[in-house]
């Protein structure tokens, strides 16, 4: 299993595996990229910034949303699409830009997208309105999307394959950095200066990420441009949706990010509020709690192993279930013992999902992933407004609720698939396997 973002960035091992398998024959598999040898610890810095600024502005409004709202005057609801208008431009941009990195370079994707971000990223304080702010985002997002998929074909491409799986762990832990440093800090900043000093500061850090990226990162040497062929890809697109497990997990992924999504969306304004009444620099801390997901998600692969893939989901969606409903409690200490099962949960479900997604595909991986990361950050796009809007008409309870039906439609979706894997089985007149 992958190891988790906290970024809530989706890759997995083979979904590196470009789409693209031109073969490069003036060089030799010995010449590419490894531990110890020329370029490789360059590679791995200029990656590991690149997805720590990345992951910082993806979701810097996150844990700024209560000072969002009290600023410009708007509901939990409205001040929450400064964070869904970047993950759901995220999700739509995924698959054509991955597209474009085939035509134009994975180095060069990468370049562009994290320059307009950061662009973005130094303009977004200085927003005059909450629809500005929401518009900065969205482009933001859009431009982010071009590096997750770039990355992993890069890696695929310049690194030897016996040490690709280090490599793509170094971009990983960028992602989780970036994304749980990036909204500690950001509200730090916010509790002694105000939400748009915190957001300059998220913006200046990425800026710095961005420039070290470009000067380290080695010349592709292994790329070979494919032209753009929107007949094939779409038929590539097409065959994976009409592939019924694969439309199971799209959707698992989905609902899972939608209860993540909507969790901490939310999660600021109602410990800012009585009878928690905490200050935004450890409302902020509070994603710390993201380090449990990293565990989760490491575990993932032993449960899969002991439980078998549906056994693990069944094990995911008990875990994030409890804890939505002990998050209810108004004692601090059950609300964060809330917050750590939801994430264990979720993470542990999201890497199940992801990886079965590589695995199930045979081929086109690279748009398979891309579509797995586009249902995935639109779950996250719709939780984080739906979350918000529940919470603003039904308090607390409202978001949970919102939360404990997404999650029984991951239970309903891995109910279907256990009949449909037994009733394949009993047709076949195999007998049942130990794991499902």
């Amino acid at each position: 299993m992958p190891p988790a973002s906290t970024g809530a960035s989706t890759i997995t091992l083979d979904a590196a595996v470009p789409s693209s398998t031109a073969a490069v024959t003036t060089l030799a598999a010995q010449d590419r990229l490894t531990p110890g040898g020329p370029g490789y610890r360059r590679m791995s810095f200029a990656l590991f910034a690149a997805g720590i600024a990345a992951f910082a502005l993806l979701y810097s409004t996150q844990a700024l949303l209560p000072a969002v709202s009290a600023s410009f005057g708007a509901t939990a609801g409205q001040a929450s699409w400064t964070v869904s208008a970047a993950t759901g431009a995220l999700a739509l941009c995924v698959l054509p830009l991955s597209a474009l990195s085939e035509r134009f370079g994975r180095r060069q994707m990468m370049t562009a997208s994290l320059a307009v971000a950061v662009v973005i990223g130094l303009l977004v304080p200085f927003a005059p309105s909450l629809g500005w702010l929401i518009a900065l985002r969205a482009i933001q997002g859009a431009a982010l999307a071009g590096l997750p998929a770039s990355a992993m074909a890069y890696l695929a491409e310049e690194v030897r394959p016996k040490a690709l799986v280090a490599a793509i762990g170094l971009f990983v832990a960028g992602n989780s950095i970036g994304g749980m440093s990036g909204r500690i800090l950001a509200g730090w900043i916010a509790q002694l200066w105000g939400w748009r000093v915190a957001l300059g500061a998220i913006g200046l850090l990425a800026v710095t990420c961005a420039v070290v990226f470009h000067l380290m990162i080695p010349k592709a040497r292994f790329f070979t441009p494919a032209s753009l062929n929107p007949k094939a890809l779409t038929k590539t697109v097409t065959g994976h949706l009409s592939n019924p497990l694969l439309r199971r997990l799209y959707a698992i992924g989905a609902l899972f990010m939608t209860v993540f999504g909507a969790v901490y969306t939310v999660i600021g304004y109602r410990l800012v509020e009585e009878p928690f009444s905490l200050p935004q620099g450890i409302v902020g801390s509070i994603f710390l709690v993201y380090l449990v997901g990293t565990l989760s998600s490491a575990a993932a692969g032993r449960l899969v192993a002991r439980l078998g893939r549906r056994g693990a989901l069944y094990l995911a969606v008990s875990t994030t279930a409890a804890g939505l409903l002990l998050s209810l409690a108004d004692q601090l200490a059950a609300v964060l013992a809330g917050l750590v099962l939801i994430t264990a949960g979720f993470f542990a479900g999201h890497a199940v999902a992801s990886s079965s997604v590589s695995r199930t595909a045979t081929s086109g991986r690279a748009q398979a992933s891309a579509l797995y990361q586009s249902a995935y950050y639109l779950g996250s796009s719709a939780g984080g407004t739906l979350g918000a809007v529940a919470f603003h008409t039904g308090g607390w309870a409202g978001t949970v609720a919102l939360g404990v039906l997404a999650v029984l439609g991951v239970l309903s979706i891995t109910l279907f698939g256990t009949r449909a894997a037994r009733t394949e089985r009993l047709r076949a007149g195999a007998p049942a396997p130990v794991h499902n």
